[in-house]
């Protein structure tokens, strides 16, 4: 058992529907076993608990740890590759590199890396794509296990569209993600989702495969992308002319419900906004890459609408594998279209709102009793500049804002997986 002392950031509620005071701070937490038994007052906690042993951060902020809810692991090498459009990212980069992960040795080298990456940058959990290699998920969740880590993937499913050397069929993709699913689906800290790329790569045969599969697995999650470019929207009109809109071709074949989850979902009809709220769906909002690929400004009123939004870096697409960064962009769009986001909200979107929308949050993404002891400890004074502006803060936001707009790596004084040490800052012994 251990006492953590600092400055410890939760929720209570919701910040984009009941404000900042949505958000408390206290004193310690108790963490036993993986999981989080007490949060309060420092005095109070060594008190009930004499025999815990103390780790004190000062005045670092203790938080959950970050949720990176859309990203696609094979992806790492390529991220930051200079821009084009979406379809002449994927068939310039991804693609190409997509294929070299037929090489279950590469896989895994690349698997290892990306979680590496991650957890230096304060991330707990992540959501992922992969190949259409069944190797790539073997991969990822294996490396996830060697590192305690609560993780979300799927087999990535192509049936066209694509090069030959990554299209598989509307049976294979059944039979691949069925094995997958039972092979790891709840095995440790791991879940399977069902996971078609988007409705371009994959013929309605094969979405209506995968929805019968997820229809069959009720207790999983889909995730796809939804809405990302106007040129991929007019794109999907063309393949799919008898769908409504760019929704309708997943809802149509049984891949709209709860436990859904859509990348980007940036250019809307009111009928999709709708509808996605009344089926309970969520949404992943992912700044950096949507303004690397030239995609648009998603709306954030979205969360005010009741929607479930999550946040991601969208590694390879998204430029940086920081959920502050990310964090930062959500905040920079938000001012470009008019929503400013006050710092609670963006903390909100990186921990339990992209629990939320990976419909987690009662294990992870917030600091409560009960919940898994998946933390970050943040610096809030990781750089001079940081540092300078950080010190003349009145409350806890104006010293927290800085960090979400100038920090990185170095910010990220430690983080734990399941209670125990899994990264440390460079700077720290």
């Amino acid at each position: 058992m251990e006492i953590l002392t600092g400055r410890v950031l939760h929720f209570t509620a919701d910040p984009f529907l009941h404000g900042p005071e949505a958000a408390r701070i206290d004193e310690a937490v108790v963490i036993e076993g993986g999981i989080i038994r007490a949060v309060g007052s420092a005095g109070a906690l060594r008190a009930a608990y004499p025999q815990a042993a103390v780790s004190d951060y000062g005045d670092a902020v203790i938080s959950a740890g970050f949720i990176d809810a859309h990203v696609h692991y094979p992806q790492t090498a390529i991220i930051a590759s200079w821009g084009k459009r979406l379809i002449d990212w994927l068939n310039t980069y991804t693609f190409p590199e997509e294929i070299r992960f037929a090489d279950g040795d590469y896989a895994a080298d690349v698997a290892a890396r990306h979680l590496d990456f991650v957890l230096d940058n304060g991330t707990t959990s992540v959501c992922s794509f992969t190949t259409i290699h069944p190797g790539s998920v073997d991969a990822y969740f294996s490396a996830a296990q060697t590192r305690g880590m609560r993780i979300y993937a799927g087999k990535t499913c192509m049936d066209r569209n694509a090069p030959d050397a990554l299209r598989d069929t509307a049976r294979s993709a059944y039979d691949d993600s069925a094995r997958l699913l039972s092979r790891w689906h709840g095995v440790d800290r791991l879940s399977y989702v069902i996971t078609p790329r988007f409705s371009p790569t994959s013929t309605p045969e094969q979405l209506e495969a995968l929805g019968a599969l997820w229809q069959a697995n009720p207790g999983t999650l889909m995730q796809t992308h939804l809405s990302e470019q106007l040129d991929e929207i007019a794109w999907v009109a063309d393949l799919f002319p008898d769908s409504r809109d760019y929704l309708d071709t997943y809802e149509s074949v049984g891949l709209l419900g709860k436990g859904a989850v859509f990348g980007h979902a940036i250019h809307l009809t009111e009928r999709e906004r709708a509808r996605l709220i009344e089926a309970d769906a969520s949404v992943v909002h992912c700044p950096t890459s949507n303004t690397f690929i030239g995609s648009g400004m998603f709306d954030m009123r979205l969360a005010q609408e009741g929607l479930r939004v999550g946040l991601a870096t969208d590694t390879g697409g998204g430029s940086n594998f920081s959920m502050l960064r990310t964090m930062a962009a959500a905040y920079e769009i938000g001012q470009l279209r008019g929503t400013p986001l006050h710092p609670s909200q963006l903390w909100w979107l990186a921990t339990q709102g992209s629990a939320r929308a990976l419909r987690a949050e009662q294990q992870i993404g917030n600091i409560a009793a009960g919940m898994e002891a998946d933390l970050v400890i943040v610096d809030l004074a990781s750089t001079p500049a940081i540092a300078q502006a950080s010190c003349r803060a009145t409350d806890i936001w104006q010293a927290l804002f800085p960090t979400i707009m100038m920090g990185d790596d170095r910010a990220i004084r430690e983080v734990r997986i399941a209670g125990a040490v899994r990264s440390r800052c460079r700077n720290e012994p």
